[in-house]
C-alpha cells in the first residue's frame, strides 16, 4: 500500500493554478536549448511490425555558446534519441532485443509539494516544448497517502472514461535529450540482449504498448521518501518492465519525481477486484511478472525485498517521535523497536523455510496500483518503488491483504478459500504453462501466500511509523500501523496452522 495512487479514473476537480516550483535556471536554460537541438529518431526492437514508425526525424540545431556539451560516450546516447516502441505483430526471429545504455532524461526542477500544478507546468515546458498550455488541463490525483500525482491532458483528450483510443497522436513532438545529472540513470550491461532462452520463453515476452502521448503524469514524491525508496533503482526497474510490455513509458526523471506514460482506466476497488472478468487478468498479469522478468548480472541468489526493506525501515524508526501525540500512542505497542524485530525475524525465519520461489516482483498491489482498461480487456500495474526480486508468495499473499482496502479498511474482504484457489490455480497455468495443474500444487501456494501475508503486515505497519514520522500528507499512518499489526496479531496463529496436506482435497 506504499505508493500514491489508488484513484486514476477521471474525476475530480480539474486546476490551471498553482505557485512556482524551485528551479535550477542556469540548468533549465541548457536543458531547453538541448530540446533545440534534439533529432528526434526511433529505435525499433527486432521485428516486423506492421506499425509504422515514427517518422519524425526532423530537428532544429542551436549552436550558441550555452550549447551542452557532451562526453562521446553521452553523444553516441544522445544520437539513439528517445525510445518510441510500438506493438509488434510479429517477430522474424527468436530474439528481442533490449534497449542498452538509455538514459532516462533528466530536468533540473525541484517541484514543492504545495505547488505541483505549476511544477507540472514548468516540466511540460521542457519535455513537450510544442504544447500550448492553454490547451492542457491539469488533474490532481488527491487520494495519494506517499506522493503527489498530476494528470496533464494535451487538446481534445476527454475526461471521465477509460476510452483510450480517445487521445489525438503528437508522435511528432520534440522530445528532450538526455541530459546528464549528478547521478545519472543508466541502463546499461544490465539490460541486454535476450538469449539463452528457450523459443517459448523469448516469444512470451510482450513489447511494450504506447498508449497516448496527449497525456502525461508528473508524480512528486512525499517528504523524506527518500528515507524508504532507492529512486535509482525505482528507475531502472521502471524501464526494466518497460522493456518487458510491463510498464508504460517512463519520459523523464527530475530532482524529485518521475514523468510518465499514463495508462487509461480506471482502478480497482474492493468490489471490482472481485468480478470474474477481471480477477483473472490480475493473476495472469503477475504470473507473467514473476515469470519472465529477470535482470542480468545477479550474482547468486538475490535477497528478497521484504527482508532487506523491513531491516532497513527498523533501522529508521525512532524510539522517540517527534511528535509527542504520535509517540504516546505509539509507545506501548511497538516501542521499543526491537520487540518488532525480532517479531519479523523469528516469521521470517519460518517463512523462508517454505522455499517459496524468488522471483521479480512488484511488492505493492493495493488496489489502486491495478488499472483495468476496459475496452483492451487489459489490466496494467502502476507505481514500481518497491519492486525488487522476492517470494512469489509475497506478492500474491500482499495482492490479497490489500483487497481489503486502504482508506475504509475492513478485513472481512480478505479473499475466502474458494476464491483464493480459482486465483491461485489461474496463476499457476501461466507462471508454469500448463493447464493440468494438480490440487497439491494450488494447496501449497494457498497455504504460503496466506503465510506470507503475515509478513506484509509486518512490513506495512514498519512502513506506517516511518511515515508517522516523516509524512506530510494529512492520513493517519499511526491509525493504519495499529489496523496492519492488529490483523496480523489476529491472523497469526490461524495461518501459521495452515499445511497443505491439511487443506487437500
Amino acid at each position: 500500500m506504499g505508493t500514491e495512487t489508488k484513484s486514476n479514473s477521471y474525476t475530480g476537480q480539474i486546476s490551471t493554478s498553482g505557485g512556482n516550483p524551485k528551479v535550477m535556471k542556469d540548468s533549465l536554460s541548457l536543458v531547453r536549448q538541448a530540446v533545440k537541438q534534439q533529432q528526434s529518431n526511433q529505435i525499433n526492437l527486432n521485428s516486423n511490425s506492421n506499425t509504422n514508425p515514427n517518422p519524425n526525424s526532423n530537428s532544429n540545431t542551436n549552436t550558441n555558446s550555452n550549447s551542452i556539451t557532451y562526453s562521446s560516450e553521452q553523444q553516441q546516447q544522445n544520437n539513439t534519441g528517445d525510445i518510441d516502441i510500438r506493438p509488434a505483430k510479429q517477430e522474424d526471429n527468436n530474439t528481442r532485443s533490449i534497449a542498452k545504455d538509455t538514459v532516462v532524461p533528466f530536468v533540473p526542477i525541484f517541484v514543492e509539494e504545495a505547488d505541483v500544478i505549476q511544477g507540472a507546468k514548468d516540466i511540460l515546458k521542457v519535455i513537450r516544448p510544442n504544447w500550448d498550455l492553454n490547451h492542457v488541463d491539469f488533474k490532481k490525483f488527491t487520494d495519494g497517502i506517499t506522493n503527489k500525482l498530476v494528470g496533464c491532458f494535451h487538446n481534445c483528450s476527454k475526461l471521465g472514461n477509460d476510452n483510450d483510443e480517445s487521445y489525438l497522436s503528437i508522435n511528432n513532438a520534440t522530445r528532450i535529450l538526455p541530459v546528464q545529472s549528478e547521478d545519472p540513470v543508466i541502463l546499461s550491461d544490465e539490460f541486454t540482449t535476450i538469449d539463452g532462452e528457450t523459443t517459448e520463453q523469448q516469444n512470451d515476452l510482450q513489447l511494450p504498448i504506447q498508449y497516448s502521448d496527449n497525456v502525461v503524469l508528473v508524480r512528486v514524491y512525499g517528504n523524506k521518501t527518500d528515507l524508504l525508496i532507492d529512486r535509482k533503482a525505482e528507475t531502472q526497474n521502471f524501464q526494466l518492465l518497460h522493456t518487458y510490455g510491463l510498464a508504460p513509458s517512463l519520459y523523464a526523471t527530475f530532482k524529485n519525481g518521475l514523468v510518465y506514460e499514463y495508462v487509461p482506466g480506471i482502478t480497482l476497488n474492493t468490489e471490482s477486484v472481485l468480478c470474474p472478468d477481471i480477477w483473472p487478468l490480475v493473476a495472469r498479469r503477475m504470473a507473467e511478472m514473476h515469470r519472465v522478468v529477470r535482470k542480468t548480472n545477479v550474482d547468486g541468489k538475490p535477497t528478497p525485498m521484504i527482508w532487506k526493506k523491513t531491516q532497513s525501515f527498523l533501522d529508521l524508526v525512532p524510539e522517540r517521535f517527534s511528535d509527542a501525540e504520535k509517540h504516546k500512542r505509539v509507545k506501548g505497542t511497538f516501542l521499543p523497536i526491537g520487540r518488532l524485530r525480532e517479531e519479523f525475524n523469528n516469521l521470517y525465519k519460518y517463512l523462508e523455510a517454505l522455499e517459496s520461489p524468488i522471483v521479480f516482483s512488484h511488492n505493492d498491489l493495493l488496489l489502486g496500483n491495478v488499472v483495468y482498461t476496459k475496452s483492451k480487456n487489459a489490466v496494467n500495474f502502476i507505481d514500481y518503488e518497491y519492486a525488487d526480486y522476492n517470494f512469489q508468495a509475497f506478492d500474491i499473499g500482499n495482492h490479497f491483504a490489500e483487497m481489503c482496502g486502504v482508506d475504509e479498511v475492513d478485513y472481512t474482504r480478505y479473499p475466502k478459500r474458494e476464491f483464493q484457489l480459482e486465483w491461485l490455480r489461474v496463476y499457476l497455468e501461466c507462471y508454469l504453462q500448463r493447464n493440468n495443474i494438480q490440487n497439491e500444487e494450488v494447496e501449497r501456494l494457498y497455504v504460503q501466500v496466506n503465510q506470507f501475508a503475515l509478513a506484509a503486515h509486518i512490513f506495512w505497519t514498519v512502513w506506517s511509523l516511518l511515515q508517522a514520522e516523516h509524512s506530510t500528507i494529512d492520513f493517519d499512518y499511526v491509525g493504519y500501523a495499529f489496523l496492519r499489526y492488529n490483523e496480523y496479531l489476529a491472523r497469526k496463529d490461524e495461518f501459521l496452522s495452515l499445511t497443505a496436506s491439511k487443506n487437500n482435497k
